[in-house]
Formats: C-alpha cells, structure tokens, sequence
C-alpha cells in the first residue's frame, strides 16, 4: 500500500491525466475495501490539493470510502459539498443506511430521490429482506419498473434467507414466466430453497434448465445441486454430480463427505476424506464427530491427534467431540490434557466442551471433577445439566443425581429421561414409575426412550397392571406402532406372563427388526413354549428380510436351554460359525454352559468350559456353579466357586450359592464355615423380598421384615395360620 502511494503522489503533469485519475480510483476503491481510514484521510487532502476532490467520480468514490469506514462527520462535510445529490449518491447513502441497520432513513431517501435506477430498488429490497422486513421487502419489488436478473435473485435470496423456500421457489416460476433468465446465483439459491421445501421434482425439473444455459459446469450451481440431492435423500445423483465435476472445491468435497457420514458409510466417507486435496475445519469435524457418535472411540481420537498435527486449529466442536471420545475410552489423563488446552485457549465455558468433560469424568467415576467444572460454567443450558444428572446416576449416587435435576430451570424430556434411566439402572423400578407419573404431572411430554425405560421397569417389577396402564398411555401418545416401544411392550408383556398379549403386539408391528424377533422368540422360550420358539426362528429365516445375528441366535439357545433342548442347542451353537458366520461372544458360551448344566450334564459343561478363552469364562462358572447348586453336586461347585473367585473381586452370590449346594449334601460344617468366611471378607447378602401389587401400589416384603404398615395384622395371621397346622 506504501509503494502505491509513493506512485500516485508522484504522478506530475506530463503523466497522462486520465491514468492519473484511474490510479487514484482504484486506490480509494481499495482504501475503501480494507477500510483504511487513515491512508483514506491522506489521499483526500492530495486530492484537494491537486484541485479534483470534487470531481463527480472521485467525490462518490471518497463518499463511499466515508460511508464504510462509519465516518460520519466527514460525510456530512461532503455532502455540503455537492450542490444536489445524484443518483449515485443517493445509492451510496441508501446502500450505508442498510448497511448499518437504518432502514426507516433508507426509505425516507429512497422516497425523497427524484430518480431512481434498477440499483436503488434492489439495494432497499435486499436492506428490508436483511433484517426480515419480508412484506415491505415484497412491496417494493413488486413496484420495480426495473426488474431484471439481479433484483429477482435478490428477492428470491432473499427470501430463503428467512425461511420461505415456498414462496421463493414460486418467485422463481414468476421469473422464468416473465422472460428473465436465470444466473448462477439464482439458481444455486433455488436448489437451496428445493433442498429446503425436499421438493425433488421442481429441482429435477430445475436441473434440466440448469444444462440447457450452460450452467452445469458452473462450481457453486454444482455445489447446491450436491447439497439439494442429499437433502432429498438422492445420494447416488449427488455422486453422479460430484463424479462429472472438472472443477471441485472444499464445499463440493466436504458436502460429498458429509453425506456418507451422514449414511454411517464411514468406510467410503474416510476414503473420500483421504482423498481430499484440500480440508478445512469442517472436514475434520465431521469426521470426527461421526466416529465419535458410532462408538469408534479410538479412530476419533487418532483423527483429532492427525488433525492437530496437520497444522489445523481444532474448532469447539473438535474439541467437544475428542472429549466424548475419550469418555468412551474412559481416557482419564488424555481426557485432563485436552481440558487443560481448552483452558489455555480460552474455551473452557463453553456449554458443549463443559458438558463434554462433565461426561469423561463422570464416565471416569470423577463426579467431584464433573461437578466442578459444571460449577465453573457460567451460563448452562439443559444438556449441561442433563450431563451432570446423568453422571451422578451413572454413579449411583441418585441423591444427588435427584437434588440437581430438582433444580433445573427449563427440563426437558431428556431430563427426565436420565434419571429415569438412572434409577432404573440401579434397580429402583418403583422409583422409575413414580418418577414417571411425576414427568405427566409436569406436563412434559413422554418420548420413546422414556416409555421404553419405563416399560423395562415394569417388566422387572412384574406388574401387568401398570403394563397394561402404560400401554393405552402408549396408544394415546401414539407410539404404538414405533419398532423400539413394541419391542419393550412384547419383553413387558412376557415377563408378566401374558404371552397372548406378546404375540398381539408382535403381529401389530408394521416394522421388525432382529431386535423385535429376538424378544419374540425369547418370551415363548420364557413361557416354556420352546416349539413355538424355534418354529418363530424358522419363520425369520425364511420370510424376514434380516440374516440371523448374535442377538437373534442368543435367543435361540436361550430358548434350547430353558425348554431342555440340549442336542437343538449344541447343534445351533456349532452353527454359528460355520453357517451364520457369526462369532460366539461370552453370552452365548454361558447360555451353552447354562443348558448344559440345567440339564445336569455337569462335567460335560466343566469340559466345554476349559475349552474356551480366559474372557469368556467368568460368568460361565457362575452358570456351572447354579447347576452344581441344583443337582447338589459338591465338588463340581467347589470348582467353579474356586475359579470364579479368582477371576473377579469376591461376591456374596458365589458363596451363598456354595452353601447352599453344602446344605443340600447335609454338610452343615462346611455351611458354617463358608458363612463365616463371607464374614471375614466382609462379603453380606441382602434379606431375600418378594412383592404383591394392590390398587396401583406396590408393597415389598422382606425377610423377617417389621417396618411394613401392616406387619402386626400380617404376623397375627401367620401365627394364627401356624396355630392351626
């Protein structure tokens, strides 16, 4: 900028005067760009003093300069200056006052002119639609004598802008009628406004026109054309565009990418990703994120170590994103270096990486960290809240969990949501209900997940009524037929023991997955109709559209073991490789291990558990163990007691379970002596309860239990009962 100064102010006299007054344009025009306000006052003193500060073209261009450098005493001064205002003048006035926001002085200008051009109308028209005065903005440009390609694109601009992509994209019908034909800022707003309304057809119909005047090699046209055919879920037309593309840039990249991400096709998003000869923030975020999200915990936190190391400044997101990746991992000190940059730069307050690190150090059983920095963040909106709740529950400490979410200000169903979860969790199921009810009262409305948590809590409470209640509940809301709420309806419905009522909603489904049919064939296994399980299974091969997965055949064996179908069982379990192609996972090594054992194969179930690996082994021996208990076999249950302990930090279960096979073998001194062994390492088990269900109220019993309301008419019955024995 110095040296072009140096070159004009050395101009003289046998340069040519008209190269003389182009160069000092083009410096006011870029003074006037950078907004260099000092650099501008110098070149207005060298232009009075060489005499031509009032020519018409060098007075405007220093008018403009004023105008964006918000210089208002100065543009007054040179206004006094002209003896009447052009229309230029007019434009570059009318053009500031919508920059800076002054619309009624706009007008009062614009209705004062004596003349006005196609730039003026446009200029009001774009000012009115910029701070969404849409009606006034229509107003005028219906007036427009001049209406041609630029006006018509910014009312249609406009328009999308606030949110009107209907009347935008009738706009657009009006203009092709009238005869105007269409720019490439036109048309890329028009996709926008198709992608917006998902109308496929006007767009289709759009891109035929867009060939026809040459436009379809037009970069930013292509980039809306990608964007609307993802919008309306055309994912191989957007490939198609992007794949005919001679020139791509990082939106053209980026959109292409954010499909597959979008599609969890994250193989071919990252092949694209690599691809890229150009990445920008939002590459990388979206990348990041959407491992993140689909449990690819470990590739997220590679990519945003890649990124970092590229020379990428990560963005909020990035760093919210890491963090919940690393909460994943339960990275406890990768997750403290990454809240200790975010300090370092600044950004810790900010509600998505708070309610981020709230998360990892809850996740890290750290609620003392979580709380702090939720404490530390100033302005908090629900998530943030949410996540402390939902840490707390997460940790069982639901007292605290129930006082915080007592204290947001604005809940939502999430927040109901994560201590409903919480409790349910922690096996309060009666508090699960009672939470519930609460949420209606408020006048919160219930959503899937929340019908789906509440419905488990049912289920394990093993009360029909409050099923039946929830599901006309269910009905109302109309969530009846939602694949995730059937599913938890048929599991709700078979564990109360009305398997009719299963088989109904199952029938009712319009849509099923393996999940769905895994419940189904598991609820006729738990009501002991094992043909009818199997028969269900033969159905899903051959009529469902899905292949047996982990879950389905889990249910399967499931099935085998609780009906006795020992031979059935094997054969399938044998199956899943060599057939299915599926892998067994610890669950179904137990479930073999339990069907063995229920039908007293014992050392046939020890063998198969020597043959399997280390990870897989731990709650096989609990299985054996319960068999052993069963068929009161001694040695085998000192075995699997002994290897289960081992394995895991001690458990009261193990060794009830021991004593009680001792029990049944009449060996009371190694009763005793297990009993005192759980003393010595501090191992207690709970009193046995059981419950009943009258007029929507639950009353729990426990062992030798007094605090019940009604425990003296209770035990003056029982020994009134015993009497008579």
């Amino acid at each position: 900028m110095k040296t072009v100064f140096k070159s004009v102010f050395a101009i003289n006299s046998r340069k040519s005067f008209k190269a003389y007054m182009q160069r000092n344009l083009n410096l006011l025009k870029e003074i006037s760009n950078q907004r260099l306000i000092t650099q501008g006052t110098a070149l207005h003193g060298h232009l009075i003093k060489k005499g031509i500060s009032s020519e018409k073209y060098v007075a405007v261009k220093l008018l403009v300069m004023y105008l964006k450098c918000r210089k208002y005493g100065e543009i007054n001064h040179m206004l006094k200056e002209f003896n009447g205002f052009n229309l230029v003048v007019y434009n570059c006035l009318i053009a500031a006052n919508v920059e800076w926001g002054n619309l009624n002085e706009a007008r009062r200008l614009f209705e004062e002119m004596p003349q006005r051009g196609e730039v003026t109308w446009t200029a009001l028209v774009s000012g009115l639609l910029r701070y969404g005065r849409v009606d006034e903005a229509l107003w005028y440009f219906e007036r427009n004598p001049f209406r041609d390609g630029f006006s018509w694109t910014a009312m249609i601009s406009g328009l999308v802008q606030n949110g009107l992509g209907l009347q935008a994209m009738k706009l657009f019908l009006r203009m092709l009628d009238s005869g105007v034909m269409p720019n490439n800022v036109t048309f890329t707003t028009f996709f926008k406004a198709c992608a917006d309304s998902a109308d496929f057809g006007l767009g289709m119909s759009a891109l035929a026109l867009v060939v026809k005047v040459g436009f379809d090699e037009s970069l930013p046209v292509c980039n809306s054309l990608i964007s609307f055919s993802l919008k309306v879920g055309e994912i191989n037309l957007a490939r198609r565009i992007f794949d005919g593309m001679k020139e791509r840039d990082v939106v053209s990249w980026t959109a292409i990418l954010d499909a597959y991400v979008e599609m969890d096709s994250l193989e071919e998003a990252r092949r694209i990703f690599d691809e890229m000869p150009e990445r920008n923030e939002i590459s990388w975020s979206a990348m990041i994120a959407r491992y993140s999200q689909n449990g690819y915990a470990e590739d997220a936190v590679n990519l945003f170590h890649e990124m970092v190391q590229s020379g990428f400044r990560p963005n909020k997101s990035c760093f919210s994103c890491a963090i919940s990746a690393l909460a994943s991992l339960e990275a406890l000190q990768a997750g403290r270096n990454i809240h200790g940059h975010v300090i370092k730069i600044g950004i810790e307050t900010d509600v998505f990486i708070s309610s981020s690190l709230v998360d990892l150090y809850c996740k890290c059983k750290e609620t003392g960290d979580g709380r702090r920095v939720f404490d530390l963040t100033k302005v908090k909106n629900v998530a943030c809240w949410n996540s402390m709740v939902a840490g707390y529950s997460l940790n069982c400490q639901l007292e605290e969990a129930r006082k915080l979410f007592d204290l947001i200000p604005c809940k939502n169903n999430v927040s109901w949501n994560c201590l409903i979860v919480g409790y349910l969790e922690n096996e309060q199921f009666d508090k699960v209900t009672d939470l519930f009810n609460e949420m209606l009262l408020s006048g919160e409305t219930p959503n899937k997940s929340t019908f789906s948590s509440v419905l488990r809590a049912c289920s394990s409470l093993a009360s029909l009524e409050r099923g039946k209640v929830l599901h006309g509940k269910i009905v109302k809301h109309g969530f009846q037929y939602d694949i995730y709420v059937g599913t938890a309806l048929i599991s709700m419905y078979s564990k109360s023991g009305d398997i009719e009522c299963s088989k109904q909603v199952f029938s009712r489904m319009p849509r099923k997955n393996e999940v769905s049919w895994a419940a189904m064939i598991q609820a006729f296994a738990e009501n002991g109709f094992a043909e009818e399980s199997l028969a269900l299974f033969d159905e899903f091969e051959h009529s469902s559209s899905f292949a047996p997965n982990e879950l389905i055949l889990l249910a399967v064996l499931f099935s085998c073991s609780h009906c006795g179908l020992v031979d059935k069982g094997l054969h399938f379990f044998n199956s899943m490789e060599k057939i299915y192609g599926i892998k067994p996972t610890g669950r179904h090594y137990t479930c073999v291990v339990d069907m063995l054992s229920r039908s007293g194969r014992l050392s046939e179930a020890e063998k198969f558990i020597t043959g399997m690996s280390c990870e897989h082994e731990v709650n096989a021996w609990v299985a054996l163990l319960n068999g052993s208990r069963i068929y009161r076999d001694k040695i085998v249950a000192e075995k699997a007691a002994k290897k289960f302990s081992k394995m895991v930090e001690e458990k009261s279960e193990v060794y009830v379970m021991l004593s009680n096979v001792y029990a049944s073998a009449g060996r009371w001194f190694d009763v005793l002596n297990t009993r005192k062994l759980m003393i010595e390492k501090g191992l207690y088990k709970g009193g046995g309860c059981s419950w009943i269900e009258e007029r929507n109220h639950i009353h729990v019993f426990y062992c030798q239990d007094g605090t019940h309301i009604g425990s003296t008419e209770i035990y003056g019955v029982l020994q009134l009962l015993k009497s008579e024995m």
